[in-house]
């Protein structure tokens, strides 16, 4: 056998050039696409999220031998504990559910507005989670990871795919009236991600702080502080490369600045005609209902301004303003959701018409989301559902979505998923498969690996794309 030898500086000279090329190739894993992988189906997301286990088997998931054998033993059930302890029998939903669309497809009748969309709607039926606690619950919904400091999918694909108008931000969340859902902030974060990639939280009733320019300064003033102060952070940038943190903080500021002339335009909800503000019902009598309908209308103008993805709220982590804890039903189930449902009911399904009669559907995928689901049994001593997370109910409609389709199913119950279960990886695999991203090659290279949104799992739902 014939051996190559290397002198000592040929050998150091070749292990420097490999090792510059793996760290060119580390560079370039974590590196922004900023266009897809391949042609897109959508190009912008809406994630309308309804915090506190919204239940599936009282909105979209009909079990009708859960009507028949209401008030007996759940069978194989009758000593399993769930998250606040056992349960009692088995409870029918105190709606009946009725059929909708050209689909038949089986849906609550607390929700009269929404059931005129179903023939658009994907619905999932077999999603399962890690968690039956709130706040990983609702981070593990939008970031994949039960554990805060993980990047959520609006930031994900602020990364991948960045913006499409660069007077506003590209992620925006927007929150309900009655405060922010489980675990705040990190349901919007960028995690380990730039910090250009965080989204910016507003409402239509508190609208971006400190936006407006004193009146004491003139325009001309601010333009002149605004150009020579960009002439000093390019100086300090210069002076410390290679500093993201900086650079994400002087992108921030810029693109404040660029909001000041758009963002007001766009939050001004005046500016719509009362035709489209009685389709919301932004006046509505109840205050909570007219807020989150001021809300859904933000949410279009956002969209329809080019911000890569909106997430809107429904509810919040527990209201002060009200005194309900979200979709959280332990105790009064009928009560609390006889509230919840018109509040939601009428303006989501409203978006939903305005998006389709302004053809935004072409370009905008929309997706429903609750952290996990409920059991089909009343919480022991209640008339309430306790937490469930082996089953629950997501939902996509828009661009690239077959409408009319109902993928995976829960048992005969409701208590668990049985048929194609989905994990959240599964969910936004297909979500970033849509927008033309490969969610194994969505990379960034923290902490000595390639993350990614989906982890190590995922696979995309083709059974319900168009």
């Amino acid at each position: 056998m014939n051996a190559t030898f290397l002198s000592r500086r040929a050998f150091l000279d070749r292990m420097s050039t490999g090792l510059t090329g793996v760290a060119l190739t580390r560079l370039m894993d974590g590196a922004p696409v900023q266009q897809p992988h391949f042609a897109p189906k959508a190009k912008q997301v809406l994630q309308i999220f309804c915090p506190g286990a919204a239940s599936h088997v009282d909105l979209w998931d009909h079990k009708p031998l859960l009507e028949k054998y209401h008030g007996t033993p759940m069978p194989g059930g009758e000593a399993e504990v769930s998250f606040q302890g056992k349960n009692g029998n088995l409870m029918r939903s105190p709606w009946d559910f009725v059929p909708a669309g050209q689909s038949g497809k089986m849906i609550t009748s607390l929700l009269p507005h929404m059931a005129r969309h179903v023939d658009d709607i994907a619905f999932i039926h077999s999603m399962a989670s890690r968690t039956n606690t709130h706040g990983p619950g609702c981070v593990a919904m939008n970031s994949c990871f039960t554990r805060d400091g993980f990047p959520s999918a609006g930031s994900w694909v602020s990364y991948g795919l960045g913006s499409l108008n660069e007077n506003l931000p590209t992620y925006v969340s927007i929150q309900d009236l009655r405060g922010e859902p489980p675990n705040g902030k990190s349901n919007w974060s960028h995690g380990f991600l730039p910090a250009q990639h965080q989204a910016v939280s507003m409402a239509a009733q508190q609208p971006l702080r400190n936006l407006a320019r004193p009146a004491a300064i003139s325009p001309t003033e601010e333009k002149a502080t605004r150009e020579y102060l960009h002439f000093l952070n390019q100086q300090h940038a210069q002076a410390h490369p290679g500093q993201e943190e900086l650079r994400a903080r002087m992108a921030a500021y810029e693109l404040a600045a660029k909001m000041q002339l758009t963002a007001p335009e766009v939050s001004d909800l005046s500016r719509e005609p009362q035709h489209i503000q009685d389709l919301y019902g932004t006046h509505d009598a109840n205050h909570l209902k007219a807020a989150y309908a001021r809300n859904c209308l933000l949410a279009r103008r956002f969209l329809e301004q080019g911000v890569r993805y909106v997430s809107l709220y429904c509810a919040s982590r527990a209201s002060a303003v009200d005194g309900l804890l979200n979709w959280d039903a332990h105790k009064t189930l009928k009560a609390d959701y006889e509230r919840h449902g018109p509040i939601f009911d009428q303006p989501t399904a409203a978006l939903l018409t305005d998006l389709k009669q302004r053809g935004m559907l072409n370009d905008v995928l929309i997706i429903w989301c609750t952290e996990f689901g409920r059991m089909p049994t009343h919480q022991q001593g209640t008339s309430g559902r306790d937490h469930n997370p082996d089953a629950y109910t997501t939902w996509m409609m828009g661009a690239g979505i077959k409408g009319g389709v109902s993928h995976g199913a829960t048992d005969d119950f409701g208590r668990r998923s049985v048929q194609d279960v989905t994990s959240v990886y599964d969910f936004y695999a297909t979500i970033l498969h849509l927008l033309g991203l490969d969610h194994e090659k969505l990379t960034y290279y923290h902490n000595g690996t390639n993350r990614r949104l989906t982890d190590v799992h995922g696979h995309v739902l083709a059974p319900i794309l168009a």
